[in-house]
């Protein structure tokens, strides 16, 4: 796949980006199916399966329950072949979620990442928002804790992933990423989707197929087909789905060059 640049980042990123959400959790999901977690084994095939078949954007966060672990121990010796993305202020602990945004929180959090994932610096972290978007970036210490983080290198890109347009907007001021959801159900981010790339933010797609709720090909090529969207990320626990999607992708943008 040919790689895209992410907003005023160096960061080069393809189309699909794969979401390691089911690799390390599996309650309270909003999946249409119930699934069983992996075995390391099938994870280690599926995390090389992923890097092997072209996709070099790995999307996980401490609330994706084991994620972080498994890629930190299956991915480490190719850690130069892909983008990296995490997030802080949820965690997901004996089946309940609980958000801290605060300097301290932020630190730790990113500070366990690091050891977890078996790595010396995040490509791209985003704050993980539990829906109060605003509140988050306005009263809390987050913001200015991911600056500092960035500044000091353990960060190369901070960014938002929210619930909200006006959430996203309020992260132009001061994120390098923004990740939103956008699908073929749920447009409310269009007019965002292209202010964020007037101003050079980088655009990542999560919840494309509406939580597996819509075809793959029919939500890749609609996402894919904006053109100020960096990367979609898709989730799942099959190579042969992951590699039909990569066809997918493919067609989509034969078809944007032609246009």
């Amino acid at each position: 796949m040919q790689m895209r640049p992410l907003g005023r980042t160096e960061l080069l990123v393809t189309p699909l980006g794969f979401g390691a959400f089911k690799i390390g959790r599996n309650e309270k999901v909003k999946y249409p199916q119930p699934y069983d977690l992996p075995d390391d084994a099938t994870v280690e095939r599926l995390l090389n399966g992923v890097l092997d078949a072209g996709i070099n954007l790995m999307d996980t966060a401490p609330a994706y329950g084991i994620s972080e672990d498994r890629i930190g121990k299956f991915l480490s010796s190719r850690r130069n072949e892909f983008v990296l993305s995490t997030k802080v202020g949820e965690r997901f602990v004996n089946g309940e979620s609980s958000f801290d945004f605060t300097a301290a929180g932020v630190r730790a959090s990113v500070a366990e990442s690091l050891h977890r994932l078996r790595t010396n610096v995040l490509d791209i972290l985003f704050v993980h928002s539990n829906g109060d978007d605003l509140a988050i970036q306005q009263q809390t210490d987050v913001v200015p804790t991911l600056q500092k983080l960035k500044h000091a290198g353990y960060v190369r890109a901070i960014g938002f992933s929210g619930k909200t347009p006006a959430g996203a907007e309020a992260a132009l001021e001061w994120a390098d990423v923004v990740m939103v959801e956008y699908h073929l159900n749920d447009t409310s981010h269009a007019e965002f989707i292209a202010s964020a790339a007037s101003r050079g933010v980088g655009v990542v797609v999560k919840k494309g197929l509406a939580s597996g709720h819509l075809p793959p090909a029919d939500a890749i090529r609609f996402v894919l087909s904006n053109p100020h969207v960096a990367s979609v990320i898709i989730g799942g626990l099959s190579l042969e789905h992951l590699k039909t999607n990569i066809a997918a992708v493919g067609s989509v943008v034969a078809n944007l060059a032609r246009d």
